[in-house]
Protein backbone atom coordinates (compact mmCIF):
# COMPACT_ATOMS: atom_id res chain seq x y z
CA UNK A 1 0.00 0.00 0.00
CA UNK A 2 1.11 3.32 -0.33
CA UNK A 3 1.62 5.67 1.83
CA UNK A 4 1.07 9.45 1.56
CA UNK A 5 2.48 12.17 2.52
CA UNK A 6 0.69 14.71 4.69
CA UNK A 7 1.44 17.38 7.04
CA UNK A 8 -0.05 18.45 10.59
CA UNK A 9 -2.39 16.12 12.22
CA UNK A 10 -3.00 14.30 9.28
CA UNK A 11 0.91 12.93 9.85
CA UNK A 12 -0.38 11.30 12.41
CA UNK A 13 -3.74 9.63 11.52
CA UNK A 14 -1.54 7.87 8.09
CA UNK A 15 0.97 7.10 10.76
CA UNK A 16 -1.46 4.48 12.29
CA UNK A 17 -3.23 3.16 8.99
CA UNK A 18 -1.39 3.26 6.49
CA UNK A 19 0.82 0.10 6.73
CA UNK A 20 -0.27 -3.26 5.49
CA UNK A 21 -0.92 -5.54 7.90
CA UNK A 22 4.19 -9.51 6.78
CA UNK A 23 4.89 -11.95 9.37
CA UNK A 24 7.24 -11.15 12.05
CA UNK A 25 8.46 -14.15 13.95
CA UNK A 26 6.63 -17.06 12.80
CA UNK A 27 8.08 -19.54 10.63
CA UNK A 28 8.22 -20.83 7.16
CA UNK A 29 5.50 -22.78 6.69
CA UNK A 30 5.37 -26.32 4.71
CA UNK A 31 5.35 -25.93 0.63
CA UNK A 32 1.25 -25.71 -0.03
CA UNK A 33 0.02 -27.12 3.39
CA UNK A 34 -1.90 -24.05 2.84
CA UNK A 35 -3.51 -24.31 -0.69
CA UNK A 36 -5.96 -21.77 -0.40
CA UNK A 37 -3.05 -19.16 -0.60
CA UNK A 38 -2.94 -16.33 -2.71
CA UNK A 39 -0.36 -14.05 -3.85
CA UNK A 40 -1.95 -10.90 -5.73
CA UNK A 41 1.01 -9.61 -7.42
CA UNK A 42 1.49 -6.25 -9.57
CA UNK A 43 3.10 -5.55 -12.89
CA UNK A 44 7.00 -4.65 -12.27
CA UNK A 45 8.66 -4.37 -15.77
CA UNK A 46 8.62 -7.47 -17.28
CA UNK A 47 7.82 -8.76 -14.22
CA UNK A 48 5.20 -9.36 -11.08
CA UNK A 49 5.81 -8.85 -7.33
CA UNK A 50 3.90 -9.16 -4.63
CA UNK A 51 2.13 -6.94 -3.10
CA UNK A 52 -1.03 -8.39 -1.07
CA UNK A 53 -2.35 -11.60 -0.14
CA UNK A 54 -5.63 -13.18 -0.67
CA UNK A 55 -7.68 -16.49 -0.19
CA UNK A 56 -9.63 -18.88 -2.50
CA UNK A 57 -12.82 -19.16 -1.27
CA UNK A 58 -14.98 -21.14 -3.77
CA UNK A 59 -14.32 -21.87 -7.73
CA UNK A 60 -13.47 -18.46 -9.33
CA UNK A 61 -13.50 -16.21 -6.30
CA UNK A 62 -10.58 -15.48 -3.93
CA UNK A 63 -11.29 -13.12 -1.06
CA UNK A 64 -8.71 -10.13 -0.24
CA UNK A 65 -9.17 -6.50 1.52
CA UNK A 66 -10.24 -3.12 -0.37
CA UNK A 67 -7.15 -1.36 0.79
CA UNK A 68 -4.95 -3.36 -1.58
CA UNK A 69 -6.97 -2.48 -4.42
CA UNK A 70 -8.49 0.20 -3.51
CA UNK A 71 -8.72 1.67 -7.12
CA UNK A 72 -9.22 -0.87 -9.18
CA UNK A 73 -6.99 -4.06 -10.20
CA UNK A 74 -4.51 -1.74 -12.73
CA UNK A 75 -3.17 -4.66 -14.51
CA UNK A 76 -2.84 -6.57 -10.88
CA UNK A 77 -2.84 -10.70 -11.42
CA UNK A 78 -3.64 -13.47 -8.92
CA UNK A 79 -1.02 -15.59 -8.48
CA UNK A 80 -2.16 -19.70 -7.30
CA UNK A 81 -0.48 -22.16 -5.83
CA UNK A 82 2.86 -20.51 -4.96
CA UNK A 83 5.30 -21.18 -1.87
CA UNK A 84 8.35 -19.32 -3.63
CA UNK A 85 7.80 -16.44 -4.80
CA UNK A 86 11.04 -16.49 -7.36
CA UNK A 87 11.23 -20.37 -8.03
CA UNK A 88 9.75 -21.63 -11.08
CA UNK A 89 7.05 -24.17 -9.52
CA UNK A 90 4.87 -26.76 -11.79
CA UNK A 91 1.97 -25.66 -9.48
CA UNK A 92 1.38 -22.18 -9.64
CA UNK A 93 -1.38 -20.66 -11.43
CA UNK A 94 -2.16 -17.32 -12.72
CA UNK A 95 -5.11 -15.40 -13.23
CA UNK A 96 -6.51 -11.49 -14.59
CA UNK A 97 -8.91 -10.24 -12.41
CA UNK A 98 -12.36 -10.68 -14.01
CA UNK A 99 -14.67 -8.44 -10.99
CA UNK A 100 -13.62 -6.80 -8.36
CA UNK A 101 -15.74 -5.70 -5.87
CA UNK A 102 -15.11 -3.50 -3.04
CA UNK A 103 -17.38 -3.50 -0.19
CA UNK A 104 -19.21 -0.04 -0.73
CA UNK A 105 -19.12 0.85 2.73
CA UNK A 106 -14.84 0.83 3.39
CA UNK A 107 -14.02 3.55 5.77
CA UNK A 108 -10.54 4.88 4.63
CA UNK A 109 -9.97 7.03 7.77
CA UNK A 110 -9.88 3.34 10.11
CA UNK A 111 -10.00 0.69 7.29
CA UNK A 112 -13.92 -0.74 8.50
CA UNK A 113 -15.77 -3.05 6.27
CA UNK A 114 -12.22 -3.76 4.59
CA UNK A 115 -13.22 -6.62 2.45
CA UNK A 116 -13.64 -7.09 -0.80
CA UNK A 117 -13.74 -10.33 -3.75
CA UNK A 118 -11.92 -10.96 -6.88
CA UNK A 119 -13.45 -12.91 -9.41
CA UNK A 120 -10.74 -14.79 -11.38
CA UNK A 121 -10.69 -14.56 -15.26
CA UNK A 122 -11.46 -18.81 -15.55
CA UNK A 123 -12.01 -21.37 -12.82
CA UNK A 124 -8.79 -22.38 -11.25
CA UNK A 125 -7.26 -26.46 -11.52
CA UNK A 126 -7.86 -28.12 -8.20
CA UNK A 127 -4.90 -29.80 -6.73
CA UNK A 128 -2.80 -30.35 -3.83
CA UNK A 129 -1.68 -26.88 -4.12
CA UNK A 130 -4.75 -25.15 -4.95
CA UNK A 131 -8.08 -25.18 -3.01
CA UNK A 132 -10.83 -23.58 -1.14
CA UNK A 133 -11.01 -23.28 2.35
CA UNK A 134 -14.29 -22.91 4.39
CA UNK A 135 -14.82 -19.33 5.83
CA UNK A 136 -16.77 -18.63 8.86
CA UNK A 137 -20.59 -17.63 8.07
CA UNK A 138 -23.14 -15.85 10.35
CA UNK A 139 -24.19 -17.53 13.08
CA UNK A 140 -20.71 -18.97 13.74
CA UNK A 141 -18.52 -18.81 16.65
CA UNK A 142 -15.55 -16.01 16.23
CA UNK A 143 -12.68 -17.10 18.15
CA UNK A 144 -12.60 -15.09 21.73
CA UNK A 145 -9.81 -13.01 24.07
CA UNK A 146 -7.20 -15.46 24.67
CA UNK A 147 -7.99 -18.36 21.46
CA UNK A 148 -4.97 -19.25 19.50
CA UNK A 149 -5.57 -18.02 15.91
CA UNK A 150 -3.14 -18.78 12.79
CA UNK A 151 -2.58 -16.35 9.55
CA UNK A 152 0.42 -16.75 6.58
CA UNK A 153 1.69 -14.65 4.20
CA UNK A 154 4.76 -13.19 2.28
CA UNK A 155 4.62 -9.74 3.97
CA UNK A 156 7.44 -8.09 5.55
CA UNK A 157 9.62 -10.19 8.38
CA UNK A 158 10.81 -6.73 9.98
CA UNK A 159 10.29 -2.85 10.36
CA UNK A 160 12.83 -2.59 6.96
CA UNK A 161 10.61 -4.00 4.77
CA UNK A 162 12.73 -7.01 4.45
CA UNK A 163 10.65 -9.37 2.31
CA UNK A 164 10.62 -13.33 2.69
CA UNK A 165 10.41 -15.66 -0.59
CA UNK A 166 8.92 -18.30 0.75
CA UNK A 167 5.34 -18.51 2.67
CA UNK A 168 5.70 -18.07 6.23
CA UNK A 169 2.94 -18.94 8.66
CA UNK A 170 2.63 -17.64 12.75
CA UNK A 171 -0.26 -18.31 15.55
CA UNK A 172 -1.11 -15.13 17.31
CA UNK A 173 -3.52 -14.80 20.15
CA UNK A 174 -6.96 -12.25 20.18
CA UNK A 175 -6.88 -9.42 22.59
CA UNK A 176 -10.01 -8.68 24.29
CA UNK A 177 -11.67 -5.59 22.12
CA UNK A 178 -11.58 -3.59 24.93
CA UNK A 179 -8.01 -3.08 25.09
CA UNK A 180 -8.01 -2.88 21.47
CA UNK A 181 -10.03 -0.06 21.73
CA UNK A 182 -8.43 1.85 24.67
CA UNK A 183 -7.09 5.07 23.80
CA UNK A 184 -3.45 4.01 24.18
CA UNK A 185 -4.04 1.10 21.49
CA UNK A 186 -6.46 2.21 18.16
CA UNK A 187 -9.36 4.17 20.01
CA UNK A 188 -12.48 4.73 18.17
CA UNK A 189 -10.42 3.85 15.35
CA UNK A 190 -11.40 0.13 16.48
CA UNK A 191 -14.68 -1.26 15.25
CA UNK A 192 -16.88 -4.10 16.20
CA UNK A 193 -16.10 -5.40 12.48
CA UNK A 194 -12.59 -6.04 13.80
CA UNK A 195 -10.16 -8.70 15.52
CA UNK A 196 -7.10 -7.93 16.93
CA UNK A 197 -4.54 -10.35 17.63
CA UNK A 198 -0.66 -10.59 18.21
CA UNK A 199 1.63 -12.60 20.20
CA UNK A 200 3.50 -11.39 23.24
CA UNK A 201 7.19 -13.01 23.18
CA UNK A 202 7.90 -13.52 26.58
CA UNK A 203 11.47 -14.07 27.80
CA UNK A 204 13.97 -15.09 27.01
CA UNK A 205 12.67 -14.54 23.00
CA UNK A 206 13.29 -17.28 20.75
CA UNK A 207 13.48 -14.58 18.01
CA UNK A 208 14.71 -11.23 17.63
CA UNK A 209 11.17 -9.44 17.80
CA UNK A 210 9.51 -8.28 20.90
CA UNK A 211 6.00 -9.95 19.50
CA UNK A 212 5.12 -12.18 17.00
CA UNK A 213 2.35 -9.78 14.42
CA UNK A 214 1.32 -9.68 10.42
CA UNK A 215 2.98 -6.86 9.08
CA UNK A 216 3.47 -4.97 5.67
CA UNK A 217 2.33 -7.24 2.57
CA UNK A 218 0.10 -9.83 4.20
CA UNK A 219 -2.65 -7.53 4.02
CA UNK A 220 -5.36 -9.20 2.33
CA UNK A 221 -4.17 -12.85 3.38
CA UNK A 222 -6.30 -14.93 6.13
CA UNK A 223 -6.71 -15.25 9.65
CA UNK A 224 -7.71 -19.11 10.47
CA UNK A 225 -9.69 -20.28 14.02
CA UNK A 226 -9.75 -24.41 13.98
CA UNK A 227 -8.98 -24.41 10.42
CA UNK A 228 -11.77 -21.77 9.49
CA UNK A 229 -10.94 -18.60 7.91
CA UNK A 230 -12.45 -16.36 10.62
CA UNK A 231 -10.91 -13.18 9.45
CA UNK A 232 -9.04 -11.11 6.72
CA UNK A 233 -5.84 -9.40 7.42
CA UNK A 234 -6.34 -6.04 7.69
CA UNK A 235 -4.00 -3.11 9.23
CA UNK A 236 -1.52 -3.65 11.55
CA UNK A 237 -0.71 0.13 12.48
CA UNK A 238 2.49 2.31 12.52
CA UNK A 239 4.89 -0.62 13.01
CA UNK A 240 4.35 -4.29 13.30
CA UNK A 241 4.93 -6.20 16.47
CA UNK A 242 4.42 -3.32 18.16
CA UNK A 243 2.40 -4.60 21.74
CA UNK A 244 -0.32 -1.63 21.24
CA UNK A 245 -0.24 -2.11 17.79
CA UNK A 246 -1.37 -5.52 17.27
CA UNK A 247 -2.92 -6.31 13.40
CA UNK A 248 -6.70 -5.76 12.88
CA UNK A 249 -8.46 -8.39 11.00
CA UNK A 250 -11.85 -7.71 9.39
CA UNK A 251 -14.82 -10.42 11.26
CA UNK A 252 -15.75 -12.09 8.06
CA UNK A 253 -19.30 -13.26 9.78
CA UNK A 254 -20.44 -9.96 9.51
CA UNK A 255 -20.50 -9.64 5.81
CA UNK A 256 -22.23 -12.70 4.99
CA UNK A 257 -25.47 -11.68 2.87
CA UNK A 258 -22.89 -9.01 0.79
CA UNK A 259 -20.57 -11.97 0.17
CA UNK A 260 -23.97 -14.07 -0.84
CA UNK A 261 -25.43 -11.46 -2.58
CA UNK A 262 -22.00 -11.08 -5.29
CA UNK A 263 -21.04 -14.69 -5.06
CA UNK A 264 -24.81 -15.96 -5.42
CA UNK A 265 -26.87 -13.36 -7.19
CA UNK A 266 -30.49 -14.35 -7.24
CA UNK A 267 -32.51 -14.18 -10.63
CA UNK A 268 -34.64 -11.64 -11.00
CA UNK A 269 -38.61 -12.39 -10.04
CA UNK A 270 -40.74 -13.90 -11.79
CA UNK A 271 -42.98 -10.95 -12.82
CA UNK A 272 -40.31 -8.67 -13.73
CA UNK A 273 -39.95 -11.64 -17.07
CA UNK A 274 -43.33 -11.95 -17.27
CA UNK A 275 -44.37 -8.46 -18.23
Amino acid sequence: MVSKVLVGAAVFVVALISESAGIIGGREAAPHSRPYMASIQVPEGENLKHECGGFVVADQWVMTAVHCLPNGPDGRKVVLGVHSLSEPEETKQIFDILELHNHQDFDQSNYNNDIALIKLDRPFNISEAVKAVEFLRAGGTNPDTGNEVETAGWGSVDNLGARPDKLKEVTVEVISPARCGRSDYFGRKFTTNMICAHKVCTNPCDQPHRNEDSCDGDSGGPLLYNGVVVGITSNGGKKCGQTKKPGIYTIISHYTQWIDNIMNPQPAAAEDQSA
